[in-house]
């Protein structure tokens, strides 16, 4: 059982930066492999990172270069560093967990959320023009 809450959220103006952070609760944290996903106003809920229990990454096309997944196994936390923001990244942000670690190396655009069983309860982003 794994139990996240998402904190950092807020607004920005476009070109900004935030960080999320995601806690994470259990021992089986390092071994899990981990995401961010996010849902736009009236759009489905999309990949944007996930990062394996030892540190690969993959990024959605839409935010590589200027969002960052990192993770530190030892603190159980999550992040997502977001830098050059743009309006279209305004969404409700939510970290996941894959406790099989099903989804490594999947491609941000055809990513199996269901592998995901863990979920935040999203932290809000609003980047304004």
């Amino acid at each position: 059982q794994v139990e996240l809450v998402e904190t950092g959220g807020g607004s920005v103006e476009a070109g900004g930066s935030l960080r999320l952070s995601c806690a994470a609760s259990g021992n089986t944290y390092s071994s899990v492999c981990m995401g961010w996903f996010r849902r736009a106003p009236g759009k489905e809920r999309e990949g944007v990172a996930t990062i394996t229990h030892d540190g690969n990454t993959m990024y959605a096309d839409s935010v590589k270069g200027r969002f960052t997944i990192s993770r530190d196994n030892a603190k159980r936390t999550l992040d997502l560093q977001m830098n050059s923001l743009k309006p279209e990244d305004t969404a409700v942000y939510y970290c996941a967990a894959d406790p099989n670690c099903l989804t490594a190396f999947q491609p941000l655009g055809h990513i199996e959320e269901t592998y995901f069983g863990f979920w935040g309860q999203g932290t809000q982003v609003t980047v304004s023009s």
